[in-house]
């Protein structure tokens, strides 16, 4: 079969490789499509952001190896000894985080907290092949209702349900998220079914706030255009919003804001309030800290997405309550095209990419 391999930051090839073992307790699926997360795409060009180091390492001591794609919507051809819950033909999307099965959490049946089992994409290959492996543990399957597309942006989907059940959303509640790529618009959309008062979201492009609006935003503030804070304000009675999501900070160089929007987020929240870091920086920055302490601030980040909020996202999808085709505006064809894919979703400002690019594989 084929499959991308990375021989280091920045040289990745289209490879002949044997197709996996099938083991117990596993699949192997077709890839009907498959997306580069943000994330992934920093890490491709060797961009210092989550599990630098860890891809660091195994490019100095394994490379060539398959990394990355853990968001994406597979087929299953084949299944292992002992599955038991899926079967040839079933369309599926995974859990990236796995339980390792063997720490005090997982033989207490507390799983779904454990942080020691590897990470489809960065330790077990993902989705970047003509066929892949995936441990049934991580399975869900993708409603028929819901397409390839949408499928893929399931495990995205997930992180934002968890980032905004971190965040202890009250009824009625004022919402602020900065950034409207997927992850904010997921944010947005994932507050507002959840009892979310008035929502506010702030980006830097056009487009992002005009499918904001019309994704349930009541304001949404283009930063090169007002003072977003001062608008908060205004917007809030003067008290600044009751939560606020950070999802626009990050490296500059591709296209996202630094740290400047954590430091607008702490302006805009009232005191009292949470922020809910959503976003990953690649090093670390300063931050007042006697600031927060003096305004009673909660500095949240995300809990670590579950199997259930997962499954939860099939149903939110698959019900209409949350809409990911508007998100997805760059779709290209066959295994080939990946390094474009890769190109484009690391400079999503560049190509006014909203979603990751997509590769699609079947049709």
């Amino acid at each position: 079969m084929r499959a991308w391999r990375f021989y280091g930051f920045g040289d990745f090839r289209l490879d002949e490789v044997p197709v996996p073992d099938l083991k117990p307790r596993h699949v192997l699926v077709e890839p009907l499509c498959v997306q580069p997360s943000v994330t992934e795409a920093q890490l491709a060009f060797g961009i210092p952001t989550l599990a630098y180091d860890r891809v660091k390492r195994r490019l100095e001591t394994e490379a060539p190896v398959q990394l990355f794609g853990h968001e994406f919507c597979a087929r299953i051809v084949e299944v292992g000894e002992g599955v038991r819950g899926f079967k040839v033909g079933d369309r599926i999307a995974a859990r990236a985080k796995l339980p390792c099965e063997k720490c005090p959490l997982c033989l207490s049946e507390r799983s779904y907290l454990c942080r020691k089992g590897p990470v489809i994409g960065f330790d077990l290959p993902g989705c970047f092949s003509d066929i892949a492996i995936l441990p049934e543990i991580s399975l869900v399957k993708v409603d028929d209702s819901i397409s390839d597309s949408e499928g893929a942006c399931l495990q995205s989907l997930s992180d934002s349900v968890a980032a905004v059940e971190t965040a202890q959303l009250c009824m009625g509640d004022s919402v602020v998220i900065f950034g409207q790529g997927s992850m904010g618009l997921e944010c947005l959309q994932i507050a507002r079914i959840s009892g979310a008062g008035r929502i506010i979201t702030v980006d830097v492009r056009d487009e992002s706030c005009r499918i904001s609006k019309a994704l349930g935003a009541d304001h949404a503030l283009n930063a090169r255009e007002c003072d977003v804070v001062a608008a908060i304000h205004d917007l809030t009675e003067g008290n600044g919003a009751d939560i606020v999501f950070e999802c626009a900070g990050g490296s500059p160089k591709q296209g996202m804001a630094g740290t400047e929007t954590v430091r607008q987020a702490i302006d805009a929240v009232r005191s009292g309030g949470k922020l809910i870091g959503v976003s990953w920086f690649g090093s670390p920055f300063e931050v007042n800290i006697d600031l927060l302490r003096e305004r009673s601030l909660r500095y949240l980040f995300p809990d670590i997405s579950t199997q259930a909020h997962l499954e939860h996202t099939v149903r939110l999808v698959a019900s209409g309550r949350v809409q990911l085709q508007s998100t997805i505006t760059h779709q290209l064809d066959g295994l080939e095209s990946v390094p474009q894919a890769f190109e484009i979703t690391a400079n999503k400002g560049k190509f006014k990419a909203i979603n990751p690019a997509q590769v699609m594989l079947k049709q």
